[in-house]
């Protein structure tokens, strides 16, 4: 719901970062996995017991995906770069709860059905974009991406958003998980709904 806007604010400074980058010889694709390795080690600081400390290796793995394709777009984009990028992402989503249920095992249950939810709503997601893929659909409303981005209620921004109150309120990871797992679960159905209308012939 907040990628669109988000990217209107973020994606000049990121493109200047990421043209100033590339001239410098960085890849999009070594920024991708140094992201993924910085959202990793948020997760492995969560999971020893520092869900605070995990913020700043989390938000610099955020700043390098949104630097990944700042740099792919100054250089040049590959199918490859972005199937990695939404691997890495997926991977990092699904750290991150994970990780909460490692630190205390309260959290397991509502941290299961947070990847639950999260697994289904990646489905919807991905399907969409192979269908529209399929019938030369396009968009950019979220930027300029490798592939079609649907929108929904929840998208990558209230996700961050959301990973960034669990490591500030850990405490209230059971209450958090349980509301944004089934304000994914609407966003999925929303989203096969609207593939419903488009997709059936």
């Amino acid at each position: 719901m907040l990628d669109a806007t988000a990217r209107r604010l973020i994606d000049p400074p990121l493109n200047r970062l990421g043209r100033a980058l590339a001239a410098r010889g960085a890849t999009a694709d070594a920024v991708t996995l140094t992201g993924l390795a910085l959202g990793l080690v948020a997760a492995a600081t969560v999971a020893l017991g520092a869900p605070g400390w995990a913020l700043i290796p989390l938000l610099a793995s955020r700043l390098a995906d949104g630097l990944d394709g700042a740099i792919a777009r100054a250089t040049r984009k590959t199918d490859f770069g972005g199937y990695l990028d939404i691997w890495s992402d997926f991977l990092f989503y699904g750290a991150i709860p994970f990780a909460f249920a490692v630190l205390d095992s309260a959290n397991a249950l509502p941290a299961a059905f947070l990847l639950l939810s999260f697994y289904v709503n990646g489905t919807s997601f991905l399907g969409y974009a192979t269908m529209a893929e399929k019938r030369g659909l396009e968009t950019s409303a979220q930027g300029s991406k490798s592939l079609y981005y649907s929108n929904g209620l929840l998208e990558g921004t209230e996700t961050i958003l959301f990973f960034v109150l669990l490591c500030l309120l850990p405490t209230w990871f059971a209450p958090l998980a349980w509301t944004f797992g089934t304000l994914c679960f609407f966003t999925a159905t929303a989203r096969v709904l609207a593939a419903r209308a488009v997709f059936t012939d």
